[in-house]
């Protein structure tokens, strides 16, 4: 008999206004630990699809503060990150480099929009900022 216990893998994924997790081994996890994600994912009034093995929830949320809510609970799971790369011809509306495709924006001016920049285009500063590493 194997007495180590599998650790639930959750499969990040973030939205415009919600996030998903894929809960990769979720056939392996014994009861409890399907109950304690159940009521995880309750509590902050989101969706358990059994079917997709998948629960959303409709919150904001950046990956890092995802692991940090799981690890203060009594879940201990694996985690890993799936970031959505669109291929986009949006154009910056504002400021300096007004007309260039957000890919074409140096790394200096992406990264002083992240820490200033709160408009309709946010998603698109945090995806390029993702896709270079910075």
């Amino acid at each position: 008999m194997n007495s180590a216990i599998i650790k639930p893998h959750l499969i990040f994924t973030k939205y415009n206004n919600s996030f998903s997790v894929y809960v990769k081994n979720l056939e392996k996890l014994s009861v409890k630990q399907i109950q304690e994600l159940q009521k995880f994912v309750a509590q902050r009034k989101g969706v358990f699809d059994f079917n997709s093995f998948t629960f959303v929830i409709q919150k904001r949320l950046e990956y890092e503060e995802f692991v940090q809510l799981i690890k203060h609970t009594s879940i201990e799971a694996v985690f890993e990150e799936i970031v959505l790369v669109r291929k986009t011809d949006a154009k910056i509306d504002f400021g300096k480099y007004k007309g260039m495709k957000f890919n074409e924006l140096p790394d200096a001016y992406l990264v002083w929009l992240r820490a200033n920049y709160r408009g309709k285009d946010r998603e698109l500063i945090d995806v390029e900022l993702k896709s270079r590493k910075l």
